[in-house]
C-alpha cells in the first residue's frame, strides 16, 4: 500500500510539471515573436490565472486520492473487531442468575409460575459450588434467583430443596398466591425437612412484594442461619407475615408489613387479624421495619433478639391489639430501642432481662407486664417518652390475674417523661413538711407493685432548737412514716426503691 500511495504521488507531481512547462513556454514564446509589451503583458495574465486554476484543480484531485487512499489502508490494517458472543450458559461456565422468564415464568401475573420459578431454584440448588459453609451446607458462590421486576402468580409455596445450601439470593420482583393457594402455607418456604441442626446459611430474600392473598402467609424460615430479609413488603397474610423458627440470627430489616393495605384509621381495623412477624428462635433481628396492620405485630417466643427502629401502628390497644408481645416467660432476653409504639404497646410475660429504652409511645400505648408464675427479674424500662390523652392511663401496668408478682429483683422503672398519662415507676423521690412526731409521705401512685418498699434513704432538717430523735417507722401500702420522739418543725426528704428484692 506504501508503494501504491508513493507511485501515485509521482505521477500526479509529473503531471503537474509539464502542465506547468507547457503553459510558461507558450506565454514565453509569444511574448518574444510580437514585441507587444502590452498585449502580450494582458496575455500574461491570464494564462497565469488560467494555470493557477488548474493547479487548484489537480490539487483537490491530489488531497481526494490521499483520502481515499489513507482509508483503505485503515481499514486493512486495524484489528478486527469482536465477534458477538453468545451468552453464557446460566449455572455452568458464567454468572449464576437464573432468570424467571428463561424458565417460563409469566411476568403479567396472568397464569401459574410456580413450576417454572422451581426449576429456577432447582437449577440454582443443583449448580456449581465453592466447597462448604457450615457442616453439611454447600456454597452456591451468590448465585441468584432474579424475578426481573415482574408480577408472578403461584399456587403452591416456593419451597427450597431439601439439601443444604446457602449464598443464594432471591429478588428483584412480585409473588401473589393464587385463589386455591393452601391456606396454611408461605409463599416462599425455607423449612424442608431435615435432620441436620441448621439447613441453610447466608438466604438472602431482597426487594421483594409479597401478596399472601388472605391465604396463608409470605416467608417461613426455619432452622436457617443468617438469613436476610430486606427491603420487603408483604401484604394480605391471613397466618404469619413472616415466620422464624429455630435457627440463628435472621435479620429482618427495611420492610413493611400490614395485613390490609392503609395508612392507620382504617374503619376494619377492630377486625385485624394474623401476626406480621412471629420469631420462634434465638439471636434474631428487627431494625426498622413498620407493621401498619395485624392483631399482633412482633410476637417473640425465642431469646437474644433485638428489636430497633420499629414501629408499630398495627392494631389499637383499645381494638385489643397488641404491637409487640413478649411470650417467653422467665426468659424474656429482649431489648426493644428506638421505636415507635403508635396506639398499640408492648406486653410482657413474667420478664426476665428485658430492656425497653429510647422509645415513643403515643395516643395511650403503654406497657403491661404479664404474671405467668409471678415472676420479674432484670427489667429495665428508662428513657422512654409516653404520649396519651388524660385519661388516667398509666405508662407501665401490671396483669396480675393468674396471681400476684413475687420474685421481684433489679426491676427498673425510671427517668421516662411523660404528657397526658400517669407516671409510674419504681424509683421515688419524695419530701413533706410539718411541725409534729410524724410525717409521712405517699409512693402509692407513683410506685409500680403495689405494697412494695424494700429500700428507703431519708433525712430529717429540723428548724427548732430541739435535736431530736427519729426513725423509719413504717412502709406498708408503699407510704413511707417517719416519727420523732419530740414534737419539732422539720422538712422530710425520702427516696425508695422497689427494684431489688431482700431476702
Amino acid at each position: 500500500m506504501a508503494t501504491k500511495l508513493a507511485l501515485s504521488l509521482s505521477m500526479l507531481m509529473g503531471l503537474s510539471s509539464l502542465i506547468f512547462i507547457h503553459v510558461y513556454g507558450d506565454n514565453f514564446n509569444h511574448f518574444n515573436d510580437n514585441n507587444d509589451v502590452g498585449d502580450h503583458s494582458h496575455q500574461y495574465v491570464s494564462s497565469t490565472t488560467h494555470f493557477l486554476e488548474r493547479m487548484r484543480k489537480m490539487q483537490v484531485l491530489k488531497a481526494s486520492f490521499l483520502r481515499r487512499d489513507l482509508a483503505v489502508d485503515s481499514s486493512i490494517s486495524a484489528p478486527p473487531g469482536p465477534a458477538p458472543q453468545p451468552p453464557p450458559l446460566q449455572g455452568k461456565s458464567g454468572p449464576r442468575v437464573y432468570r424467571a422468564t428463561s424458565y417460563g415464568a409469566d411476568p403479567t401475573g396472568k397464569s401459574d409460575s410456580t413450576e417454572a420459578l422451581l426449576r429456577a431454584i432447582s437449577d440454582a440448588f443443583n449448580g456449581p459450588s465453592e466447597g462448604s459453609l457450615m457442616d453439611g451446607i454447600s456454597n452456591l458462590g451468590g448465585a441468584q434467583i432474579h424475578l426481573e421486576g415482574g408480577n408472578y402468580m403461584i399456587s403452591k409455596p416456593l419451597r427450597l430443596p431439601a439439601a443444604g445450601a446457602g449464598n443464594l439470593l432471591i429478588h428483584g420482583g412480585t409473588l401473589r398466591a393464587s385463589d386455591n393457594f393452601p391456606t396454611d402455607g408461605y409463599l416462599i418456604d425455607l423449612s424442608a425437612s431435615s435432620s441436620s441442626l441448621y439447613i441453610y446459611e447466608f438466604i438472602t430474600l431482597k426487594d421483594l412484594m409479597l401478596d399472601s392473598n388472605f391465604r396463608g402467609g409470605g416467608i417461613s424460615v426455619v432452622k436457617s442461619l443468617r438469613t436476610s430479609i430486606d427491603n420487603c413488603y408483604i401484604t394480605h397474610f391471613t397466618t404469619n407475615g413472616i415466620f422464624v423458627q429455630s435457627g440463628h440470627e435472621t435479620y429482618i430489616r427495611n420492610s413493611f408489613l400490614g395485613q390490609h393495605i392503609t395508612a392507620g384509621g382504617d374503619r376494619g381495623e377492630r377486625n385485624f387479624s394474623g401476626t406480621a412477624i412471629n420469631l420462634m428462635g434465638n439471636d434474631n433481628a428487627v431494625t426498622d421495619v413498620v407493621i401498619f396492620s395485624a392483631n399482633i405485630g412482633i410476637m417473640v417466643s425465642g431469646q437474644a433478639n433485638t428489636l430497633s427502629g420499629v414501629h408499630c401502628y398495627n392494631k389499637a390497644t383499645g381494638f385489643g391489639g397488641t404491637g409487640i408481645y413478649l411470650k417467653l416467660p422467665n426468659l424474656t432476653q429482649t431489648r426493644i430501642v428506638n421505636s415507635y409504639m403508635d396506639y398499640t404497646g408492648i406486653v410482657a410475660e413474667d420478664p426476665v432481662q428485658l430492656h425497653i429504652s429510647s422509645s415513643f409511645f403515643l395516643g395511650d400505648a403503654h406497657i403491661l407486664l404479664k404474671s405467668i408464675n409471678g415472676v420479674a427479674k432484670g427489667v429495665n424500662i428508662v428513657d422512654n417518652m409516653f404520649s396519651g390523652s388524660n385519661k388516667g392511663v398509666e405508662i407501665v401496668q401490671l396483669d396480675q390475674s393468674n396471681g400476684p408478682f413475687k420474685e421481684i429483683d433489679q426491676v427498673v422503672v425510671d427517668r421516662n417523661n411523660v404528657r397526658g398519662m400517669n407516671l409510674k415507676a419504681t424509683v421515688g423521690r419524695g419530701s413533706v413538711q410539718g411541725n409534729g412526731t410524724s410525717w409521712t409521705v405517699d409512693f402509692s401512685p407513683l410506685l409500680l407493685f403495689p405494697d412494695l418498699i424494700k429500700h428507703v434513704q431519708y433525712s430529717l432538717s429540723s428548724a427548732g432548737t430541739a435535736f431530736p430523735n427519729h426513725a423509719l417507722r413504717n412502709v406498708s401500702r408503699n407510704r413511707v412514716v417517719i416519727e420523732s420522739n419530740v414534737a419539732v418543725p422539720a422538712s422530710v426528704f425520702v427516696t425508695v426503691d422497689q427494684g431489688v428484692q431482700t431476702s
